[in-house]
């Protein structure tokens, strides 16, 4: 019975040539628990800005912060993503473009097209 080397470790994620289905699962991954973790804040201001005119002028001043802004901006990116590699799943769960290329296609376009509806909610909140 031949035995068989161990597979090779290698965990330095920076220099791992991911491909792009494996990017687009990780992303996947991690713009759900962006969502996530952004529930309670978007409450808090939710509620901030219901609960009278000053709340609603806090709030609004509390969004207009750059740090918020750049937040809001990953949240945009993330609820894209996250929505696009959902439908890109679900076709896949319906054995659509499953061949490699389809399914790498489908891959780049759920990269690609997150940013780019990100830029595009940019350019509109500008």
């Amino acid at each position: 019975m031949e035995r068989r080397k161990p597979a090779p470790k290698f965990l330095n994620l920076l220099q791992i040539q991911l491909p792009p289905g494996g990017i687009a699962s990780i992303a996947h991954r991690v713009s759900g628990v962006l969502m996530f973790l952004s529930i309670p804040l978007l409450t808090w201001l939710f509620a901030l800005s219901l609960q009278s005119e000053q709340g609603y002028r806090d709030a609004l001043g509390i969004l207009r912060l750059l740090p918020v802004r750049a937040a809001t901006l990953v949240l945009a990116w993330s609820l894209a993503h996250h929505l696009l590699a959902g439908v890109r799943h679900l076709l896949l769960d319906l054995e659509i473009g499953m061949s490699r290329a389809a399914a790498r296609r489908s891959a780049w376009l759920v990269n690609i097209g997150a940013l780019g509806l990100t830029a595009l909610l940019l350019v509109a909140a500008l």
